[in-house]
């Protein structure tokens, strides 16, 4: 039945049975018919059980989404490892030749990031975390003089210094070392 013809017969069985628009009260779609519904205004109250379901519910699909999210991390990451040897080139995107920023952008877009493409603006898109709260995947930039020089992909904490894979400049090839300097902060995507 046409969509319009079964709203306009919906319509009609509504005023056929005295209900107006104004009148009558929709619940939401996981609730679940209780008996005398007349102090709701006509709308269908949900039982403490079905309120604990649905939020058990919406709190399964939270998990699943941030899993499914950490999960892309882990790819970018596994990608941008994989381009490990890989040499450094200026401008480079991949998939065999990189720059910092180039590293992470072939990286986290293969993961279905939209990362934007310099390393000045892939900290502008990342939010800010503290170096203590990285995680594996979160990014790391360098700066001097209130401008960001260089990006690379954090890995761990080994011995109290950072680890990280980065696309350290030209003649050199893609590798995991610690930073050279303390002048960096975190950004993540999470």
């Amino acid at each position: 039945m046409p969509v319009r013809r079964l709203v306009r017969s919906c319509a009609l069985t509504l005023v056929t049975l005295g209900v107006t628009a104004t009148t009558l009260a929709v619940a939401p779609a996981h609730a679940v018919e209780q008996g005398d519904d007349s102090r709701s205004g006509g709308a269908v109250a949900m039982t403490q059980s079905q309120v604990t379901k649905y939020d058990e519910r919406q709190a399964a699909r939270q998990q699943s989404a941030a899993q499914r999210f950490e999960s892309r991390i882990t790819s970018a990451k596994q990608t941008a490892l994989a381009q490990m040897g890989d040499p450094y080139s200026w401008g480079g995107v991949g998939p065999n030749a990189f720059d910092c920023s180039g590293l992470i952008y072939f990286s986290y877009r293969q993961a279905g990031f939209d990362v934007p493409r310099t390393s000045g603006a892939q900290a502008a898109y990342t939010r800010r975390v503290a170096k203590q709260d990285m995680r594996p995947g979160d990014l790391m930039f360098f700066h001097a003089g209130g401008a960001v020089y260089h990006a690379a992909i954090f890995l761990r904490w080994e011995r109290g210094r950072a680890m990280m894979l980065d696309a350290p400049g030209s003649g050199k090839r893609v590798q995991v070392i610690a930073p050279w300097t303390d002048s960096w902060f975190g950004g993540t995507l999470r």
